[in-house]
């Protein structure tokens, strides 16, 4: 016990005399130089947890002990906490915003020099200083917060979901510094929704309903799994309806799509079916995988949703007219002398997913809102559902569900009105707007939220919340914004099982993501990267130009936005 950072023991936390425990009975212990990983899924615990070690919240039975002191009365000067939702003044500079916590923390002036420069360096924001946090990409916030945490160099760091809402480069770098700082001695709490970020941890616990189920280095959990994993190669044409009917055979318990193949889990002590079964073509096979930890999570959490969507089922056929669902010619936008996006071009046809990707900053969610009539163009100019956006902008709105990339509904209005006030808007009325936000609230899973205010919800049910606004009016084409930015990987299932299952109908989707083996669902990818487009293709037409055989969309996005830089340097010199 001397030797741990932070030790909590037979931790209960109740935030109302009869509501379920938030917290039951949790034990964990943070060890100096390691890397500790805190996962679960949406509600599960983590972000209470990680408030009681840091002193912010009392628990109401067990012991939490922090640098060998009771953690409400820890030495705070040896704690770094860096909480979920971006908590710095987003109208002050980077280096103001240094300064504050030098204050706050204790840090005289003579010694902040010296601090701000080693870590200016070690975030790479010392080009940054002079920019207000609120301009800050996600990524560099991220960082931001890491270094405000790490003002005074503490002995305990508390990071909760630090990874949230940032592009795969920034992940890596992120994940790199942190790593380099549990080399220092430092005892890092590391709480994720990225399971191959658990999976590189020292040691993980796992939460789930306030209660700890695993705890443990994660190749123990992951070896568990050892014969359940297999694969179907399938064309890529087929994958989206051959996942479909697969994960509704009784002996799979869950699959996604990866690579040309589509990857599934059986149910324990089940014998695979036969790959023609399950919608595979005639002399195709199912051949055994290597597990990952995020298996064993998905398993010990009872597994993925069904294939078939209760959404889709409920959706009208959108019918073909031979039109480009979605079109962008030559979008660009300026502000002032900034260009946020530069001849951004694609069409996308109906029933497809078309995911647009890159680093935070890069331009993604402004070509959105070109497209959805929220931002006009400075040149060129797009069309939604055979809608000009110049010249029918109104029309192309109501043609389309928009999903934010922050959470955009009303916070103070509880679920009910706020599933009410969107039904309104899209123009629904009557016995029409009462039958669609009554199906939207047994879809989504909704009942035990209906009178909470939206803003006070777990994030996977304000996601839920906001995907259930933008279908209640049954659009024909889906702008998500970062969907599943932040959720455990089963509402992330769950939401690809929506949105497969719509594309089925005939429903367009547009998507931006940050996790790349989404990205594998997508019919057709635009990579931007600084406001351009630097490329565009098919998942493996992309993953072909990086030249290997097992290349990963996380690899293409990487050697893409790579030889981007390499041809400006070139270009430059």
């Amino acid at each position: 016990m001397a030797d741990a950072a932070a030790i909590a023991t037979g931790v209960v936390k109740r935030f109302a005399p009869d509501a379920p425990p938030a917290l039951d009975g949790v034990g964990i212990e943070i060890l100096p130089g390691k890397m500790t990983g805190l996962v679960g899924p949406d509600g599960a615990g983590k972000t209470t947890l990680i408030r009681i070690i840091a002193g912010l919240i009392e628990p109401d039975a067990g012991e939490v002990i922090v640098g060998g002191r009771p953690a409400l009365d820890a030495d705070r000067s040896q704690l770094g906490y860096m909480p979920q939702r971006f908590g710095l003044y987003e109208d002050l500079t980077v280096r103001e915003n240094l300064d504050l916590y030098a204050e706050l923390r204790g840090l005289s002036h003579d010694e902040r020099e010296e601090r701000f420069g080693k870590l200016l360096d070690f975030t790479d924001l010392k080009r940054f200083q002079q920019r207000l946090a609120g301009k800050l990409s996600g990524g560099m916030k991220q960082k931001l917060g890491l270094a405000c945490a790490l003002v005074r160099a503490p002995k305990l760091l508390l990071l909760d979901e630090p990874g949230v809402g940032v592009d795969p480069v920034s992940r890596r770098e992120l994940w790199a510094m942190v790593r380099d700082l549990a080399g220092e001695g430092i005892g890092v709490l590391w709480s994720t929704a990225y399971l191959d970020e658990a999976e590189q941890c020292d040691t993980v616990f796992l939460l789930s309903e306030g209660r700890l189920l695993h705890s443990g280095p994660p190749r123990d959990l992951t070896a568990t799994m050892q014969g359940r994993i297999v694969r179907l190669d399938v064309p890529e044409k087929a994958r989206r309806a051959t996942l479909r009917q697969a994960l509704d055979h009784p002996a799979i318990e869950d699959g996604t799509v990866q690579g040309d193949s589509i990857r599934l889990m059986l149910r324990p002590d089940t014998k695979a079916p036969e790959a023609q079964a399950i919608g595979g073509e005639p002399g195709r096979k199912l051949r055994k995988a290597e597990p990952r930890f995020e298996d064993a999570f998905i398993d010990l959490l009872g597994g993925g949703p069904k294939g078939t969507s209760e959404l889709a089922e409920h959706y009208p056929l959108i019918p073909e007219t031979g039109e480009a669902a979605i079109e962008a010619r030559g979008l660009t936008k300026r502000f002032g002398d900034f260009t946020a996006a530069r001849d951004v071009s694609f069409r996308v046809g109906r029933g497809q997913v078309f995911g647009l990707l890159g680093p935070n900053g890069a331009g993604k969610s402004t070509t959105f809102k070109m497209l959805c009539g929220l931002l006009t163009p400075s040149e060129g100019t797009g069309s939604v559902a055979g809608n000009d956006l110049r010249t029918a902008s109104a029309d192309a709105r109501q043609s389309l569900g928009y999903m934010a990339q922050k959470f955009s509904l009303y916070g103070d209005l509880s679920v009910r009105q706020n599933l009410d006030f969107f039904a309104g808007a899209y123009g629904l009325s009557g016995s029409d707007a009462k039958q669609a936000i009554e199906r939207a609230i047994e879809i989504f899973h909704l009942e035990r939220y209906l009178k909470d205010n939206s803003g006070g919800l777990p994030l996977g049910y304000k996601q839920r919340l906001a995907l259930a606004c933008a279908v209640l009016h049954e659009p024909p084409v889906l702008f998500l914004d970062e969907p599943t930015s932040g959720v455990d990987p089963i509402v992330r299932r769950e939401f690809w099982t929506h949105i497969n299952g719509l594309v089925e109908k005939g429903v367009t989707v547009l998507v931006t993501t940050h996790f790349m083996e989404e990205a594998e669902y997508c019919d057709r990818i635009a990579l931007i990267y600084r406001a351009e487009q630097i490329a565009t293709g098919t998942p493996d037409e992309l993953k072909a130009q990086v030249g290997r055989p097992d290349a990963t969309m996380e690899d293409a996005f990487i050697a893409l936005i790579e030889a981007s830089d390499r041809a400006r340097e070139a270009e430059a010199a």
